[in-house]
């Protein structure tokens, strides 16, 4: 005899097709417990889409350390020769669940290492950068990409309204209007931690630090018009494509490096080293191979371990901190707030979000959800004379930064080479290659001709033009055409 249906405690049920009724004709009774019960739970299937990053997919996989960075950080994660369990989630940034994988957006590259210490999180893009650098500006930044409230619908008027009044974009919106915006899979593009962050040596010395994820499938874009065919044809295309290569046994992977920043460098490098704006160019800090992130193994229920996941900034582990990131402070509060709201206040006790390779000892107790619990011996409250956990600052290895103490309302000290612009012109000019232009100029081209409202389209061209004259220039030209056809 095969398994006989239940309910969700246990109890056997007597039909799986047939709802209690006052007669096979008659009124529906409302005392059928399963026929409630699925219903009920029916329209509680989904939690809350994420305000951010709603659509996305994932995997489960394995990090494996191949270089020495033990130097720089006492993290066991990151320790020659260590091998971790790893979740990674990709998405899109703007869209909701059910929008097309392939329109022009920034993606979220977020890993969560199980390590033996905790479990480590970076929450990161495809791009080391981002569109601001104050946390408190993010908000009125994410409601400038979504939906107008009367019509539902997106607007290029309000998306660069806040862009052209907001110049620290002009470097991520560089990245987004060209081929970036646009990889042909999760597979085929890179991430990053893009925040800074401190290493902790064993020693007790410290360093800043930059994470970089290379893909070794190389990083392959898609064209605006292939992009909105697949958009038509498949919405989820990068999800089918990232279950799909796992199921063939084609497992990506990404190689993780890292450039290392001496911790008194920060005091007076050329670009403020805190602003999520800003990169560190290679030629002052190459990047140092740590490992390789591989994943091998497909989601067994996509709801449980992929919509339940929940990553932060906030996870860190002994030998790894924050920084005095404006934004990156703003997220470790940011995050878990959203978490505790969209999957629950207990949410790290669900599986996929449970450390799997350490062991939890806290003073937590109650609240919603709550499965896992501590023996009625152990004590609830800290310090107490019972034996229970007590915390440990060498354990703990918490990292620190000066500061002058000074509470203030005001824009982070400039560094001699600090410019909203300087660093979006090098990456048109020097990075981009002729083509990589052209396709450049003709997503602007159909940016600036959707704004409708002059002054904003005049804040549009002056904004590429601080980017680079000749392309702010240039714009006018094309965008002038467009509107006159």
């Amino acid at each position: 005899m095969s398994e006989f249906t239940t309910t969700q405690t246990g109890t056997p049920v007597a039909s799986d097709e047939h709802s209690l009724t006052a007669g096979a004709n008659g009124a529906t009774a409302l005392h059928d417990r399963y026929l409630v019960e699925k219903l009920a739970q029916f329209a509680r299937e989904r939690t809350p889409e994420r305000v951010v990053h709603a659509k996305g997919g994932g995997a489960f996989g394995t990090f494996e350390v191949t270089g020495d960075v033990s130097a720089y950080t006492r993290a066991a994660v990151f320790q020659p020769g260590a091998s971790s369990e790893t979740l990674q989630r990709f998405s899109s940034v703007a869209g909701e669940q059910g929008s097309p994988d392939t329109w022009r957006d920034v993606r979220g590259f977020s890993v969560k290492f199980y390590t033996t210490e905790g479990n480590y999180d970076i929450v990161g893009n495809n791009t080391p950068v981002f569109f601001i650098r104050d946390g408190i500006k993010f908000p009125d930044f994410i409601h400038s990409q979504k939906r107008l409230p009367g019509s539902g619908l997106r607007d290029a008027d309000m998306q660069w309204d806040f862009w052209s009044l907001s110049p620290e974009s002009a470097h991520q919106v560089t990245y987004l209007m060209g081929d970036r915006g646009l990889p042909r899979s999760w597979r085929e593009m890179p991430g990053f931690g893009s925040h800074t962050y401190q290493w902790i040596n064993a020693a007790g010395e410290r360093f800043w630090v930059k994470y970089h994820f290379t893909s070794n499938q190389g990083n392959i874009e898609i064209d605006a018009a292939e992009a909105e065919i697949i958009a038509g044809a498949d919405a989820d295309h990068y999800r089918r494509d990232l279950y799909e290569a796992i199921a063939a046994g084609n497992f990506p992977s990404w190689d993780l490096h890292v450039q290392i920043m001496p911790y008194d460098d920060a005091k007076s490098y050329r670009f403020n080293p805190f602003d999520l704006t800003k990169v560190w160019p290679h030629a002052d800090y190459p990047l140092i191979k740590v490992g390789t992130h591989t994943l091998n193994r497909n989601p067994q229920n996509f709801f449980a371990e992929i919509e339940q996941a929940a990553f932060s900034p906030a996870n860190t582990v002994p030998g790894i901190d924050i920084s005095p990131d404006k934004m990156l402070m703003a997220r470790v509060f940011s995050y878990p707030d959203a978490q505790r709201y969209r999957v629950g206040t207990n949410y790290n006790q669900i599986p996929v979000n449970a450390p799997h390779a350490a062991p939890v000892h806290n003073y937590s107790q109650d609240g919603a959800q709550r499965h896992g619990f501590n023996s009625p011996s152990t004590p609830v409250y800290a310090p107490n004379s019972f034996g229970g956990p007590a915390a440990s600052v060498e354990a703990a290895g918490m990292g620190t930064w000066e500061s002058d103490g000074e509470l203030v309302r005001a824009a982070a000290t400039l560094h001699s080479e600090d410019s909203d612009f300087g660093q979006a012109g090098t990456l048109y000019r020097e990075v981009f290659d002729d083509a990589a232009k052209a396709r450049f100029v003709d997503t602007l081209t159909g940016q600036g001709s959707s704004i409708t409202i002059d002054e904003i389209r005049e804040r549009f061209f002056q904004y590429w033009t601080n980017v680079d004259a000749e392309l702010g220039a240039t714009l006018r030209v094309t965008v002038a055409a467009v509107l006159a056809a």
